[in-house]
């Protein structure tokens, strides 16, 4: 959340200027129902009076309050009070609101002003004239340290002039944030230690003792249904003991095997997800009812878990508390991306089938805006023709590319271009965007070099020129399978993707991060491919539970008003089964997690998948498909075993067992039955096709136990090799298959 302020140019801002001062919220302005003639008068005076002047206030480049300094001296206070060399006089109106809620903004803003003020070392002290009734901005301006002297007679209000000396705002400090309560961090704890005992025993690093009705481990004692899979639900209101879920990984260092090197670094992850459980607990916008009925992106922002199997799945390590109301996934805030413009003799550009570069930026920006950008290229004395257009997260483009790319930007090889016209929503994955403005167009996934849940959010320019010919493949696959077709089982292709590769980091030759910080891709938006009556809601939500510990799915199932066996299988048919074919058929793996997937429902009931993510997740599981030698990278040589954890470990142990634990813990349907219901999916699949039936053995007994959470202890810098994600794999052994033949 970056604030700054400029001189108002009358003529650009006139409406906007009208509208705010003029709107009844604006009472104290004294402007109500003034024209635009007159409200332009007004200004142009100030803009003419050398001791008066007005500014213009943006949040992350968006118009959102005007400011006013003057000299008191020239003013009609000078008859009220002795004005001092140094005062500074001040007035500040933040726009009406547009709906949306924005926690903490009008602090935010008199903090910025009163910094922009005291940033001229000849002030010393900030006076205020507001009318006695503005209760309102009375609490904003004690906030910062004013101090009501008295009352004085203006000539059209009665006003409480105030003071705030340098010294006494140096001495204010934010309030705390209002999420970071002792009652929030507590509940976020027992939750964070709940769901460490559960997935840490899971992948057998911690053995809870039987201890009566409960467990326990340590100094710690609970209550906890252990379900087959060795998977644990471990109620976090039973816990007892010491409740810091930090002070809990740390005792535990050396037996997690997390080198003494991270062992901060994994600390400060924790540290996070704790923050951001407690701010998601105390802003929950809807609970698990109301999302039934809620649309696509509300599900999306009201999403509390992250990754179900990681522990520290919230990292982000890099966002401040600012960057996190700006840009984190739950804060639901619009955002508007940077444009950079780039050379086209230093970046790359490739586009899929049925697709150009002209035509992805006219569709995607408009003529208007194009020529926009156009003007401020030609202003620079630069021209159009030699860039292309790449779009940034606002956070990358003030903290890394500005300063890490200063050169470039210096010499006119990255030109910033301001933000582009459309809003747009961070998803779960924190660096990928939805256009709210316009829902038809494409999705925008962009670097962003924070940490987060085991890598640094970047993407290669050199990795990606692929992604596009990659999801043209898949795409045609899965399109020309008659199977998936009646399942409806589709994917959303990454059609384009842009990166940047002029800088110093990729012209040295050594491999770095830096070389993954100036990319984005385009991937296709499900929107337009939804009939009436279907809505989306990413796969994840099955797994949510609202602050009252409320499940989403078993809404969605009494919802629906079907037997839960009928929802559970037609739900199945839609993901497992598709899922299941690929890997049979066409030795096609996918990363088939909650965020991969977008489920379409109809009455309730996830009827049809959509699969994303895929230039950096699939994989084709054999040397001998043929594959157009540009895709080459997606093909891995595994044996059967590792082919058959693509449903094992990554449906079955990745997101079925969490599924099954909470339908039967709410009494929805049992897990025997839950699993029983998948083993028929999976041998309803085999009877439809005897072809394939026994090319990988499903059914076993028992499959490799491949541990998400050792690789994040291992290295939480880089939890694999992302050109060798097989070999990378740690093992615990063997976990007994909840579909083998019985």
């Amino acid at each position: 959340m970056t604030f700054t302020l400029e001189p108002l140019d009358l003529d650009a801002h006139a409406d906007l200027l009208h509208a705010w001062v003029t709107h009844p919220r604006s009472v104290y302005w004294g402007m109500q129902g003034a024209s635009v003639e007159t409200v332009h008068k007004a200004y142009a005076e100030i803009a003419a009076d050398p001791h008066h002047h007005a500014w213009l206030g943006r949040l992350d480049g968006e118009p959102l309050f005007l400011a006013e300094t003057y000299d008191p001296a020239h003013s009609e206070l000078a008859a009220h009070y002795a004005v001092a060399a140094g005062d500074v006089g001040m007035h500040v109106l933040v726009a009406p609101p547009d709906g949306t809620v924005r926690h903490g903004l009008t602090s935010g803003v008199m903090r910025a002003v009163m910094e922009f003020v005291f940033a001229d070392p000849h002030a010393h002290r900030v006076v205020v004239e507001p009318d006695e009734r503005n209760d309102a901005i009375a609490r904003k301006n004690a906030e910062v340290g004013f101090v009501v002297q008295r009352r004085v007679q203006l000539a059209d209000k009665v006003a409480n002039l105030s003071f705030c000396t340098r010294d006494a705002y140096t001495l204010t400090a934010p309030e705390p944030p209002a999420h970071l309560t002792p009652e929030t961090m507590a509940v976020a704890h027992r939750r964070l230690i709940a769901k460490a005992i559960a997935e840490f025993s899971h992948e057998r690093i911690l053995t809870p003792e039987p201890d009566g009705d409960g467990w326990v481990l340590g100094e710690h004692r609970f209550r906890a249904r252990r379900y087959p899979l060795e998977h644990w639900v471990v109620d976090p209101d039973s816990i007892e003991g010491p409740l810091d879920a930090m002070a809990f990984v740390a005792g535990l260092a050396g037996t997690l095997g997390i080198p003494d090197r991270l062992v901060g670094t994994y600390l400060e992850e924790i540290a996070a997800t704790l923050a951001g459980a407690a701010w998601k607990h105390h802003h929950e916008r809807h609970d698990a009812a109301a999302l039934v009925h809620a649309d696509f992106q509300s599900i999306e922002t009201a999403m509390t878990e992250g990754h179900p199997g990681f522990v520290a799945n919230n990292g982000r390590i890099g966002f401040g508390l600012a960057d996190h109301e700006a840009y984190a996934p739950e804060a639901g805030q619009p955002v508007r991306l940077v444009w950079l413009a780039v050379l086209r003799s230093e970046s790359a550009f490739t586009a899929g089938a049925g697709v150009t570069e002209d035509e992805l930026y006219a569709d995607e920006l408009g003529s208007e805006t194009l020529d926009r950008f156009a003007a401020r290229l030609r202003a620079l004395g630069l021209d159009p023709a030699d860039y292309r257009y790449l779009p940034a997260h606002p956070w990358q483009w003030e903290h890394k590319h500005a300063v890490t790319f200063a050169p470039d930007v210096a010499r006119r090889a990255i030109v910033p271009l301001g933000a582009g016209p459309d809003r747009y929503r961070t998803q779960q994955s924190i660096r990928t965007f939805f256009n709210t403005d316009r829902p038809d167009r494409h999705y925008v996934k962009t670097a962003l070099a924070i940490q987060n849940m085991g890598f640094l959010r970047g993407l290669s320019p050199g990795y990606m020129r692929a992604t596009p010919p990659i999801n043209d493949w898949v795409a045609g696959v899965v399109e020309a399978d008659e199977t998936l077709r009646e399942c409806g089982f589709s994917v959303l292709r990454e059609l384009a993707s842009v990166g940047y590769t002029g800088d110093a980091y990729h012209r040295s030759g050594f491999p770095s991060v830096h070389q993954r910080m100036l990319a984005a891709l385009w991937r296709e938006s499900p929107v337009p491919r939804v009939a009436a009556g279907e809505r989306l809601a990413t796969m994840a939500s099955l797994l949510h539970r609202d602050r009252a510990g409320r499940s989403l799915v078993a809404e969605l199932v009494a919802a629906s008003g079907l037997p839960a066996e009928s929802w559970v299988r037609t739900y199945l048919r839609a993901y497992v089964r598709p899922v299941v074919h690929c890997i049979l058929r066409h030795d096609l793996a996918f990363m088939p997690h909650g965020e991969n997937l977008i489920l379409v429902l109809d009455g309730h009931v996830p009827t049809r998948v959509f699969m994303k993510d895929i230039g950096e997740e699939v994989a084709v599981m054999s040397v001998d498909r043929p594959l157009p030698p540009e895709i080459e990278r997606i093909r891995i040589d595994v044996s059967d075993d590792v082919k058959a954890l693509a449903l094992h470990t990554d449906v079955f142990d990745g997101f079925l067992r969490h599924l099954a634990g909470i339908l039967d813990g709410d009494g929805v349907l049992p897990w025997d039955r839950f699993w029983a219901l998948v083993a028929d999916c999976v041998e309803e699949h085999a009877a439809d096709h005897p072809d394939l039936r026994g090319r990988l053995a499903l059914a076993r007994p028992e499959f490799d136990h491949s541990c998400l959470n050792r690789l994040q202890l291992r290295n939480t810098l880089q939890m694999v090799d992302l050109t060798d994600q097989a070999g990378s794999l740690i093992y615990a052994g063997s976990l007994a298959n909840p579909i083998a033949a019985r």
